[in-house]
């Protein structure tokens, strides 16, 4: 499939601001409540409009030679029950719109659909992917939640697509291609097909991994033992997975890991971060990219982690160390990749965390005494994260500098790779290419601006409390 990745390994950003709401401490967070059938619907401003029954309201007074038993339903409502009851089930690809957690409609695609009961065309429910947003979001939802005066005419898609790419140049395709194929640079049409076949509905719905569920977002290939259990249990130590939670229960009162295996490298506060090694810890390494892959959609996964090293950052507290995200990296990089994966688990987004560990791999970098620059294709949040970690480095370096300084010099102080800076600098609109080289152009008001649409920087990385040796150079 396109591009081969050597290890189980995943790409992604931890910072996935847009979701962090769906992921709650238990016992402590409700979910977002869904009106159910019969309640009264939302309006945009928040107030609720009295319950209706074919367009008339059910608290409407009536006369007593016309009580709402006595109504008769008129032909135009007869016509659109039967309608509905045709159309039932909804096939696959169908294009509806659906009831969401906020209240309001959206429009959908139906990707997959299975019976619930063996009593009638009504009794499914149906995977949608939610058109407007990321496939984090696809859901299975019941047919109350769908508005199926909505439906669209189900389209064979090969054939749209056939008829499409027969109106469409050849520059045109690769086009869309390019703009569609959302975090999925490395695969060609076919491959992404594929994979979008393969992983189009979640396995897991939740987890349970120390004291929080979370809602999963992407499918991750388990083995398929588990395939009909919508909730897995983690130990939050070694990361194995059980079905059920007396399963976990047992295994808490046997395993004696109170933090990642492998060695602390790193202390500050409550802050701690251990390397482990991939061909040492093989089923740890494992386990860590299956709970991952839940969170993450654009990598093709594979079991040889031998390769890699993961770095994993916990916090810590009297009962252990708590894994808050972890990023990986190989051992050995012909292409100066220092980052392969990243991740920051849902519970503890939008604290730096995902900064902190972008910061930490260039810090690695910078004690080999190499330049880095992290795996390539990245997603398209991971692309922002770090581009608005280069963009802080790389101009707080620039308001403090007096006189010129050159790419190679700002690589140099920095680790970062120099094409990564050329192209933060471009997109900032701070270099121009006169006489045959690149001139930084830095304004410092121009400069101030920058910084602040880049956001805080985050966790700093206190380098006195990095204690760690290069992989070349350990025994």
């Amino acid at each position: 499939m396109g591009q081969v990745h050597k290890a189980f390994m995943l790409y992604t950003v931890s910072q996935s601001r847009a979701f962090a709401s769906f992921n709650r401490q238990m016992g402590s967070l409700e979910s977002p409540t869904i009106a159910e059938s019969g309640s009264a619907p939302v309006t945009s401003n928040g107030d609720q409009k009295p319950p209706t029954e074919d367009g008339i309201p059910l608290n409407t007074a009536y006369s007593m030679e016309m009580t709402p038993e006595k109504l008769p339903e008129s032909d135009s409502s007869k016509r659109r029950r039967a309608s509905r009851a045709s159309m039932l089930p909804l096939e696959v690809g169908t294009r509806v719109m659906c009831r969401w957690r906020d209240g309001k409609y959206h429009p959908v695609k139906v990707i997959e659909r299975r019976k619930v009961q063996s009593t009638g065309p009504s009794d499914y429910e149906y995977y949608v992917h939610y058109t407007e947003f990321n496939r984090r979001l696809d859901e299975w939802v019941k047919l109350d939640q769908l508005d199926l005066d909505s439906v669209e005419t189900v389209v064979d898609e090969k054939v749209e697509d056939k008829v499409a790419s027969l109106k469409m140049t050849r520059h045109q395709k690769r086009k869309i291609d390019e703009t569609h194929v959302e975090g999925h640079e490395e695969l060609d049409a076919a491959s992404l097909r594929e994979h979008e076949e393969f992983t189009k509905v979640k396995n897991i719905a939740t987890i349970e991994l120390g004291r929080y569920e979370i809602e999963t977002w992407y499918f991750s290939p388990f083995p398929p033992e588990y395939n009909d259990f919508l909730k897995l249990y983690f130990c939050e130590f070694c990361l194995n997975f059980m079905k059920r939670k007396e399963q976990l229960q047992r295994h808490m009162r046997k395993c004696d890991l109170k933090h990642p295996p492998g060695d602390e490298i790193y202390r500050s506060g409550t802050l701690s971060m251990f390397e482990v090694d991939g061909k040492k810890n093989k089923v740890y390494g494992q386990n860590l990219c299956y709970l991952a892959k839940l969170f993450l959609d654009h990598k093709t996964l594979y079991y040889d982690v031998d390769l890699f090293l993961f770095y994993v950052l916990c916090e810590c507290d009297d009962r252990g160390c708590h894994m808050v995200g972890y990023f990986s990296k190989e051992k050995h990089s012909e292409e100066s990749y220092n980052l392969a994966c990243i991740l920051t688990l849902p519970p503890y987004q939008r604290k730096g965390y995902g900064k902190f560990l972008i910061a930490f791999s260039y810090e690695l970098s910078k004690k080999e005494g190499k330049v880095g620059t992290p795996e390539r294709p990245l997603s398209d949040l991971g692309l922002l994260s770090y581009r608005g970690y280069w963009t802080r480095v790389l101009l707080d370096i620039l308001k403090k500098h007096k006189g010129n300084i050159s790419i190679k010099e700002l690589s140099d102080m920095t680790a970062i790779k120099a094409e990564d800076i050329l192209t933060t600098l471009q997109g900032l609109e701070l270099i121009q290419y006169r006489k045959g080289q690149h001139v930084i152009c830095a304004d410092p008001k121009v400069l101030d601006r920058h910084l602040k649409a880049a956001g805080r920087g985050g966790l700093d990385v206190d380098v006195s409390k990095l204690i760690w040796t290069p992989y070349k150079e350990q025994g």
